[in-house]
């Protein structure tokens, strides 16, 4: 019975600081045998919960736009999934399972579209520096694979990440909880566009979430959200952020747009959301790119609409390995979907408006 109490006051206490913290669930069995889910009242709840990986960002807050980069010095496996038809990426190819490259050392995500990718040269440099990647002549090669998200449409275009970008933000990186909102690759991304009116639309940015299970197995998520489409709860079902009303004081909600066949908008290659998920299993680049693949439910679950001809949605999966045993994939993959639905919601609700993009946290609730 007392362990059941104490299980119910972390639960309630974790439950009192939800609106500060981000999701990380802890599973375990109570005094009955019945599973619970439990948030820690103190933890790392973020994608840097799992070991190895560090995460930077730099904002460019005179525009805003920015990069995040996502540090794994010690090298991890890693896939990814493009889902979306507007991507702007780089170095994916070297993911695939039949590539030669087993190992890569960061990510970077970037605002500025296409012309973002650049940061990633910074990342190169800094890990250059440290002489991490593969050695070759007296120098070191790293592998960085990054994708960019469209944000020009947020102030002056003209102001975009460079490689001086890439590297402040890999310098600035640490294993401590990610910062989230508007920073970083989300400092300039908005949601619900799908009116094809800007006037409509909101402010999102970076979110992240976390898991944990009992055997010791971490799955997290980080996601940049620059959607076409609306941020859903899919807890509620609720609308979280996305096509206001043409009063701009409530939602307009995409799904009711959609059926009722209203005149859709969106133009191609303006939006799209990026995310990574984290493990410290041990995995193959064929698994790898698996969880990826699976984490696009979450992308479904909590954006609607999602993988449009209009967004260049895009996950990477990385594996760390510390975590000793033989892995399950599926399970995994299911678990990156749910933290990844997680860390989309909280991009949403940790986003603060600017200029002509409100954000959640703006819009009085009923």
């Amino acid at each position: 019975m007392r362990t059941a109490v104490a299980i119910l006051a972390v639960a309630l206490a974790a439950q009192a600081d939800l609106k500060v913290r981000t999701p990380t669930v802890v599973v375990q069995a109570n005094a009955t045998g019945v599973v619970q889910a439990l948030r820690p009242a103190s933890s790392n709840t973020t994608l840097t919960a799992v070991p190895g990986v560090k995460v930077g960002h730099h904002t460019l807050t005179e525009r805003p736009t920015g990069c995040t980069v996502i540090l794994t010095e010690a090298g991890a496996t890693a896939g990814v999934d493009v889902r979306g038809a507007a991507p702007a990426t780089r170095e994916t190819d070297v993911l695939s399972p039949v590539g030669i490259v087993q190992q890569i050392h960061a990510i970077t995500l970037s605002g500025g579209s296409a012309f973002g990718l650049d940061a990633a040269s910074g990342v190169m440099k800094y890990l250059e520096e440290k002489g991490i990647g593969f050695p070759f002549g007296g120098a070191h090669v790293p592998t960085v694979p990054g994708a960019s998200l469209f944000d020009l449409i947020v102030g002056d275009p003209k102001i975009r990440p460079t490689a001086d970008c890439g590297y402040q933000a890999a310098k600035a990186a640490t294993d401590a909880a990610v910062a989230e909102g508007n920073v970083g690759a989300g400092a300039g991304a908005t949601v619900g566009k799908t009116s094809g009116r800007l006037d409509r639309a909101m402010k999102a940015g970076i979110g992240s979430a976390a898991i944990t299970m009992p055997d010791g197995l971490i799955v997290a998520a980080l996601v940049a959200v620059n959607a076409a489409g609306d941020i859903i709860d899919p807890a509620t079902g609720k609308v979280v952020a996305g096509v206001r009303t043409p009063d701009g004081a409530g939602f307009a909600d995409a799904r009711v747009l959609l059926r009722s066949g209203a005149p859709r908008g969106g133009r191609a290659g303006e939006n799209t959301t990026l995310g990574v998920i984290a493990t410290n299993a041990i995995l193959t680049k064929t698994q790898a790119m698996r969880v990826a693949q699976m984490a696009h439910d979450g992308f479904a679950r909590a954006i609607s609409p999602s993988h449009t001809p209009v967004d260049g949605d895009t996950i990477f999966a990385i594996a760390t390995g510390a975590k000793a045993g033989t892995a399950d994939a599926g399970l995994i993959g299911a678990l990156g979907a749910e933290v990844m639905a997680d860390a989309i919601v909280r991009a949403a609700r940790q986003a603060t408006g600017i200029p002509g993009f409100p954000a959640a946290r703006d819009l009085k609730r009923p």
